[in-house]
Formats: structure tokens, sequence, C-alpha cells
């Protein structure tokens, strides 16, 4: 039992592979169903949800949060959804948002950028030069994205156990592959790991509740044990704390929260 994420540019094929990598291992395959889910939850317009996931951050996103909000919600949706294992989601940030548990296979698919022009091309009915512009575009935005907003380039080989090349190695080929290497030791689920799932999978839920009056707080989980750290004046460290407490409780699985407020200006 494990959990596979597969990361990709427009065009790799790495839809088809993560489908019938699902298929060949009878897992559920996810991708645009977090999307929905998310918005339904959170009753928030899909398209924000997709631009927020795809749109590198503006220096107003930066200064008013406007993306950490749909984020959050996004990575309480997966989470959510992935904790029962046999899962293969294709799609933005799922290498992101389950780094650190050990039974998550994260795969990078690549394919040349030849190849995708014509893919483009076939598909958009666009000239090369067209299709060669709107995918280094959205090259250039989905790398935006990952350092914008975590410090580190989506295409970053060390996000991921695998990277693989569609050309000579073919689709069938790159399925086997994975499979094989889901299969491995290392990958199945222990106690541990899904410990170390469960508590991501709290955090995201908290974080999720805070975000909207709280965007900069950050979430730490243990079990049912939630601490929560953010930086207030501190004449209103006292209220504040109530608050963001109060809140917290009221997600499902949390049994002690602490809150821990720096004051404004103050340095370790």
């Amino acid at each position: 039992m494990a959990i596979i994420t597969v990361s990709r540019g427009s065009f790799s094929r790495g839809k088809e592979v993560a489908e019938k990598v699902a298929q060949r291992l009878g897992y559920e395959c996810i991708s645009r169903d977090i999307l929905l889910e998310a918005s339904d939850r959170f009753n928030t317009p899909e398209i924000k949800l997709i631009r927020a996931i795809h749109d590198a951050p503006s220096i107003l996103d930066r200064l008013g949060h406007g993306k950490q909000r749909y984020i959050a919600y996004i990575k309480a949706a997966l989470l959510g959804r992935v904790r029962q294992d046999n899962v293969v989601y294709h799609g933005l940030a799922g290498h992101y948002f389950l780094q650190g548990v050990s039974h998550v296979l994260k795969v990078r698919i690549i394919a040349d950028i030849e190849d995708r022009v014509r893919e483009e091309m076939r598909r958009r009915g666009v000239s090369a030069e067209e299709a060669r512009r709107i995918l280094t575009w959205d090259d250039e935005e989905r790398s935006k994205w990952g350092l914008g907003l975590y410090g580190v380039d989506t295409g970053d080989p060390k996000l991921y156990d695998m990277t693989l090349h569609v050309k000579t190695l073919l689709v069938e080929d790159v399925v086997e592959l994975i499979a094989h290497a889901v299969s491995l030791p290392h990958f199945r689920t222990t106690p541990e790991s899904q410990q170390a799932l469960d508590d991501l999978c709290l955090a995201a839920q908290v974080q999720a509740a805070l975000v909207e009056s709280w965007p900069e707080v950050r979430i730490q989980a243990d079990r049912s044990r939630v601490k929560i750290l953010t930086r207030a004046p501190l004449s209103a460290t006292g209220r504040l704390t109530e608050d963001i407490a109060r809140l917290a409780r009221g997600v499902a699985g949390v049994e002690e929260v602490e809150v821990e407020v720096t004051p404004l200006g103050y340095q370790a």
C-alpha cells in the first residue's frame, strides 16, 4: 500500500502514465477531483484554485497572501483524500505537500520539448512558434510558483524519487518502472509513516480553518495535539491566542492546542 504523486509538464504524457499506473496497480487515480472537492468544501470558485496552483505569485499575492488561502484549501483536500493509501495523484503541488512521508513515491515525468510542441500544435491547432511560446510560458510559471511559495523549483530533481523521460522509454516502460519501484519495502506504509501523514493532514485542516484570518500562522501537529506559531503586537497577544485556539479546537481530531505568539519586532 502506498501513495504515488506524478509531477508533469504540459503534454509530457504524465496524465497517461498516472492513469495507466493506477489501472496496473488497482489504485484510485485523482487530479482535478481535488480542486472540485476543495471548491465545494471551502465555497471557493474552482478557477481561483486553478490559478493558485498554476500562476506564479505576484507582488500583490505576496503582500496580501492571496494564494495562501487557496493553496491551504487544496492541501487540506488532497491530504484528506490520500490518507487511506492506494492512490495515484497527478498534478501540481503533491510533491511539495507530501514531503517527509516515506510511503509516498514521488515521480517526475519529462518529455522532449519538440515532442511537446507537436502535441500542443495538434491539440490546439496552433503554429509551432505559438505552441513553443505557450509551453515556455507554462514551464516558467510552474518554476516561479515553486520558487515563490516554497523556495524550490518544481523541476528540482531533489523533490522526486524518480525522474523518467518519455522518449526512449515508452509509456508502458515507465508504468512498469513505477509499479516496480512502489513495490519496494521502503514505500510500504508503516505505523510511523502513517502517523507522519496523519499529522500532516491534521495540520493542513487547522491551517485551512485559520488561513483566512491568520494567513501567516505555522502549524505543527503531533497526533491530536496542535502547536500554532504566529507573530503579533504584544498588546494583542492575549485575545489573539484565545481566538486562534478556539478556531483550532473546532477542527475534527484536535484535542489539545498550544498557541505560541512571538511579539512583532522581537529578535530571538
